[in-house]
Formats: C-alpha cells, structure tokens, sequence
C-alpha cells in the first residue's frame, strides 16, 4: 500500500511542471498592443493635449473653461471607439477604469463595458461585449476564426474612463492601424440621453449607431445633467470642422434658458464656422407626464422658447440652422425607455433612425 501511494505521489509531481508549461504557453499565444496599434476615434482632439488618450476634452479646460461637473464628465469615454486591422484567431481586450462607476438603472456593460463589432460586407455588425470586473479587467471577446484579415471596432465606456487599454491577438498574427478618415465629423452636444443613458452596452448609444449606419464618425460631448448650451462648450465646438452640429440640450434647460442662450450658441459657432448647418432636437415628451394631470406643460414651454428662438433666427437671416420636433422621435408604443425618461438600447435604435429619417430629410446627409 505505501508502494503504491509512493507511485501516485510521484507522478503527481512528475505531472505538475507539464501543467505549469500547459498554462504558460496558452498565455503566450495572446499579444497585447497599446494605442499604437489602433486609431482612436469620436474625439476631436490630439493625445497630446489630453490628460489621457480616450477623454473628450483637452487638459485646459481643467478648472478654467467648463465646471467641475462638465470637466468629470467629459472624463468618461461616451462615444469614443478604436478601429484597427487584424488577422488574429482570436480577440482579447484588457483596460483599466478611472472610477468602476454604478449606477442602479443602467447596465454595468453600459458604463464601464467594451463592445466588439466587425466589418462584414461593408457594414459594421455586433460580435460581443466585454464584461467588466473590476478597476483592471480582461475579457476574451471571440475565439476560434479563421486566419484572415477584418476590420474591427470597439466601443469604450459611456459612464466611466479609461486609464488604459490593449487589443490582445494571437501572437501568430499582425495588427494593423487605420488610415484616418478623410471626412468631417457630426458633432453632438446633450445631455446625459446623448452621454448614453441607459444604453446596455457602449455600441447602442445613438451616436454610435448613426456612426455605424452612415459610416460617419460621430463626436459625442453628452454630459449628464450639464447639457445646457453653455459658452465654453460652444466655444470648444466651434473650433471642430464639423459637417454639421446637433444641439440636443433642452432635458437639462428651463425654457429662460433656451431663450437667453439659443440665438448666443449659434453666434459662437457662427463666428468660426459661418457655414456648418446646426441643428436643434426638441425635447421628448417624458412617459409619466401623458398620465398626470397638466403633464409635460414645463417640457412644452422649453420646445415653445427653442421654436420661438428658432424663428426670430430666420427672421433674422440666419442660414443653415435645422429645427427637429418630437413627434415620433421613440415610436408610439411607449416602450423606448428604462425609466420614462432614459433610453433603452429600443429607444436609441428608434431615435437614431428618427434623425437620420431628419438629417437626410434636410439635405445633410444624401439618400
């Protein structure tokens, strides 16, 4: 009986150094790149005059330019992707988080998760999302392709930062970095609908759909509660050659607000980009005030003040400025939101389609 227990214990121990080189060549066979290997996208602004590569606005608008609030939140990575080229036959992703924000009405792949999507036939389809775990995280996102060349896409976190982030391939396999698109931009400017609340993962906030359906980047400046037409974001705006802007302010604004600052937004953007056209979005009708008694009057008065303003506008002779109503924005059936106000993935589908039925509509995108 010892003989034997003897014999099992020595092969046990003869067995653990194949197990140990088992693990370590698996480890080896994923290659992490950093921001080198991949072109950034949905951000107008250089690396270098940024605190990190993926927030939304320079490091001079730290405690000068914006307010606190505004500077925060333009730390998460609303809106912003990487693009690159790869033959890999499989794809990883590590990135670490500024906050590990929560939020109890929205999915944590939504705030702080990585989507995946692919380039199939000209159009950008969906292949998985990264769940995150904690400040550090590290996902395997497809496993199994075959060896050839696509291009692919990831959405970065709408409610939190990224410190750092790294493609990981097979180590047979090459990684390739786009060319940037010679094209103009859409710009948004909102509220906390546009950062993309409630989306369930990074690729379905409406921005990101309109990027993929018109092939158009798209910059997002959604900053939640602080979307409020405020000078030095339309300052900031100004300066992007943009091929139009949409100004979708008003869920953070009372109507005097959109009265005293409509006209002087416009002005801003005016005296650097004469030309570019500047759309207004009405605010939607929120799902609880369609039950209650004089619901929606406050809402109602900032659309009557943007329309008003609106008006005086071309009155005035001003030109290439678009106005967007309400109606329909979410469908009929009272189903787009997660809390009568935020959009679900549903509400964001519906919405993206609504502006981009407006935009060309309009003339500003072709049929």
């Amino acid at each position: 009986m010892h003989r034997i227990l003897f014999l099992l214990l020595l092969l046990y121990c003869i067995s653990l150094p194949s197990i140990s080189q088992e693990v370590s060549i698996d480890q080896e066979k994923t290659k992490y790149y950093g921001k080198d290997s991949f072109l950034i996208e949905g951000t107008a602004f250089a690396d270098t005059i940024k605190e990190s590569p993926y927030d939304r606005l320079p490091a001079s608008y730290k405690d000068k330019k914006v307010r606190n609030h505004v500077w925060e939140l333009s730390k998460s990575s609303a809106g912003i992707s990487i693009r690159f080229f790869t033959n890999s036959s499989h794809i990883s992703v590590r990135w670490a988080l500024l906050h590990n924000a929560n939020m109890p009405h929205m999915a944590e792949t939504g705030i702080k998760g990585i989507d995946l999507y692919f380039k199939n036939n000209g159009n950008w389809q969906y292949v998985n999302t990264a769940r995150p775990t904690g400040v550090e995280n590290e996902a395997s996102l497809v496993k199994g392709m075959k060896m050839e060349m696509r291009e692919y896409r990831m959405y970065l976190p709408l409610y939190d930062g990224v410190t750092r982030l790294e493609v990981g391939i097979d180590s047979l396999s090459t990684i390739n970095k786009p060319k940037k698109r010679d094209q103009k931009p859409i710009v948004f400017y909102g509220t906390s609908i546009t950062q993309g609340g409630c989306a369930s993962r990074p690729g379905m906030v409406h921005t990101s759909i309109i990027s993929r359906k018109l092939d158009i980047e798209c910059i997002n400046f959604g900053f939640s509660g602080n979307g409020k037409m405020e000078q030095p974001v339309a300052e900031l705006i100004s300066e992007i050659d943009a091929r139009f802007y949409v100004v979708e302010c008003l869920p953070n604004m009372n109507a005097d607000e959109v009265s005293k600052r409509t006209s002087i937004l416009v002005d801003i953007i005016r005296r650097v980009q004469p030309e570019t056209p500047i759309i207004f979005v009405e605010n939607l009708m929120y799902e609880g005030n369609f039950i209650k008694e004089n619901g929606g009057l406050e809402i109602h008065r900032k659309n009557a003040a943007l329309k008003d303003e609106f008006e005086k506008m071309q009155q005035k002779g001003y030109q290439d400025i678009y106005y967007i109503d309400n109606n329909g924005a979410l469908g009929n059936d009272h189903e787009g939101t997660v809390d009568g106000v935020h959009f679900t993935d549903l509400g964001f589908l519906r919405y993206a389609d609504y502006l981009i039925m407006n935009f060309k509509q309009s003339g500003l995108i072709k049929k």
